[in-house]
C-alpha cells in the first residue's frame, strides 16, 4: 500500500475546471492501488474560495479514503478553519473546553 502525492496548481486562485481535473486524478490513485493520497498545497500563495471548493470536492471524491493536505498556507489555513475542513490538514480543531469542567483534579486542589 502506497501514499501517492497530488499538487495543487498555484500561484493564484484555482480555476474553475480544477476542481473535475484533480477529482478524476485523485480517483485514479485510489483506483491505482493507493492507499492514501496526500495533497501538496505548498503552491497556492494566494489563495480564495476556489481553492477551499477544490479541496471541500477532493474531500467528497475521496469517499472516506485517507486524504491530507501539507504545504498551506496560513491564509489557507485560515480558509479551511472557516468552513470546518479544518482536519483535512491532520491537525485537530481548537476548542474551547466546557465550563465548568476540570480537566484533572488533585486532591488539594480548593473546591470551586
Amino acid at each position: 500500500m502506497e501514499i501517492q502525492k497530488l499538487v495543487l496548481p498555484g500561484p493564484g486562485p484555482a480555476a474553475p475546471q480544477d476542481a473535475a481535473l484533480l477529482c478524476a486524478r485523485l480517483a485514479r490513485l485510489y483506483d491505482g492501488g493507493a492507499a492514501a493520497v496526500v495533497c501538496d498545497a505548498a503552491a497556492v500563495t494566494a489563495p480564495g474560495l476556489a481553492d477551499v471548493e477544490v479541496l471541500a470536492r477532493l474531500r467528497l471524491a475521496a469517499r472516506g479514503r485517507p486524504l491530507r493536505v501539507t504545504g498551506a498556507p496560513p491564509a489557507l489555513r485560515f480558509l479551511l478553519g472557516l468552513v470546518g475542513l479544518v482536519e483535512l490538514l491532520g491537525e485537530a480543531e481548537q476548542r474551547e473546553p466546557p465550563r465548568g469542567v476540570q480537566e484533572g483534579v488533585e486532591a488539594d486542589d480548593p473546591a470551586v
